[in-house]
């Protein structure tokens, strides 16, 4: 698949894309926050996700180094282990989504019992009719979490770890430029 959008960085020293508080070798670092921020955000912006890759513009002139397998040895780990991470998230919020639905369930079933319990030994009046109704409609207010969480809160988690999935396995350029003269201004 050809390349047809890249998400661009422009870095003074090859330091700048990690986390300085994170104090591992470069193949295990963490990304900067703004670093990681930025790229995720610029991926969301891209109509076509999939045709993408990140160039990292460095400035000062190309060394005999490894710099280029460091950048993308460095995003590519930081993404993949954001995916696993998200991936632990999913697995998370639907056991939790399942002991919900359980717990609901049971509260459910026994209010309904407990609802037609009441329609039986008081019969039809006023406040029978209120008693039982409140608690048909608390037990499935018990059943709001569950349904929430089947229903809405996964695929969001879903659709993040696809993009750290992505940005795990995009292609990744380290380019370098020269760097501004000392009488150059930088343009913000």
């Amino acid at each position: 698949m050809p390349i047809r959008a890249t998400i661009e960085l422009r870095l003074h020293d090859v330091e700048q894309i990690f986390d300085s508080l994170d104090a591992y070798p470069f193949y295990e670092r963490d990304l900067d926050p703004d670093a990681e921020e930025y790229i995720v955000g610029s991926l969301r912006e891209l109509p076509d996700r999939r045709a993408c890759s990140i160039v990292v513009h460095l400035e000062g002139a190309g060394e005999a180094s490894d710099e280029q397998r460091v950048v993308e040895s460095a995003i590519h780990g930081h993404f993949a282990r954001r995916a696993t991470l998200t991936s632990r998230e999913l697995k998370m919020v639907v056991r939790h989504g399942a002991i919900s639905l359980v717990i609901g369930l049971a509260f459910l079933s026994t209010l309904l019992f407990a609802s037609q319990v009441v329609a039986d030994r008081l019969g039809q009046g006023a406040f029978a009719s209120v008693l039982r109704e409140g608690l048909v409609i608390g037990g499935w207010v018990a059943m709001w979490r569950p349904l929430e969480v089947f229903l809405y809160d996964w695929w969001p988690i879903v659709g993040e770890r696809r993009l750290y999935t992505l940005l795990g396995r995009m292609p990744v350029q380290l380019v370098h430029v020269p760097a501004p003269s000392m009488g150059a201004t930088e343009a913000g």
